[in-house]
């Protein structure tokens, strides 16, 4: 049996109710993105509104689950990404670059319902108030990757500031100009990736790794 059966068998009738929940959900935000609704949602759970809000509370705690479980699975993957062998740092950026905006690009339906407001204002007052928690989850990723940063890059005196200014820094630009080449596609990804390592190099390629630390 495998970890995640096995941590399904760990969990109650309740974790697993709601785990089914957010999986219902997520099918509904892949097909709606912004446009979902707590009544699709629970038509396609197979329950009521009621028994739904039971789970979760409101609106506002259904996307507070669905975006930490979402940016939980971004994270894994970004530290992955940043832990796999690289010939060299350079290649380690561009490759957890290219995971972030891999990850957009293969739903784009989630990352338009995390942080973009439904288009039209009467979809909102039915569904989500999308967009409204975007903040928060971009400032979770900026302190998780400056505490990434702090763990493996040897930046000198107050390096725990540097670090998170580093960390808020590059999950904005990635964030700023992963959602502009979603949106107008200009280029391809790999031409991004590299040209927002570009960006990053000159710094980085000049501090070395933190002694004792697992490197970067």
């Amino acid at each position: 049996m495998d970890i995640a059966h096995r941590t399904t068998d760990r969990q109650t009738p309740a974790e697993q109710r709601r785990r089914e929940l957010l999986e219902a959900a997520d099918r509904v935000v892949l097909r709606d993105g912004p446009q979902a609704s707590m009544n699709a949602i629970a038509a396609e759970a197979g329950i009521t509104k009621p028994i739904l809000y039971r789970h979760f509370g409101d609106k506002g705690g259904l996307y507070r689950a669905l975006a930490i479980r979402h940016t939980d699975a971004l994270l894994a993957a970004l530290r992955s990404a940043l832990d796999a062998p690289a010939p060299d740092r350079r290649h380690r950026v561009e490759s957890t670059l290219d995971t972030y905006l891999g990850s957009i690009e293969a739903m784009p339906q989630v990352y338009r319902f995390l942080m973009h407001p439904a288009e039209e204002p009467h979809q909102t007052e039915q569904g989500f108030d999308v967009g409204r928690h975007s903040a928060p989850l971009l400032r979770r990723m900026g302190e998780e990757l400056g505490q990434v940063i702090a763990e493996r890059v040897d930046l000198g005196p107050g390096a725990e500031v540097q670090a998170r200014i580093w960390g808020h820094g590059i999950v904005g630009m990635m964030h700023a100009a992963g959602d502009w080449w979603l949106g107008e596609r200009p280029c391809s990804r790999a031409e991004l990736v590299r040209s927002l390592a570009d960006v990053l190099w000159g710094r980085l390629a000049a501090a070395d790794d933190l002694p004792g630390g697992p490197g970067f």
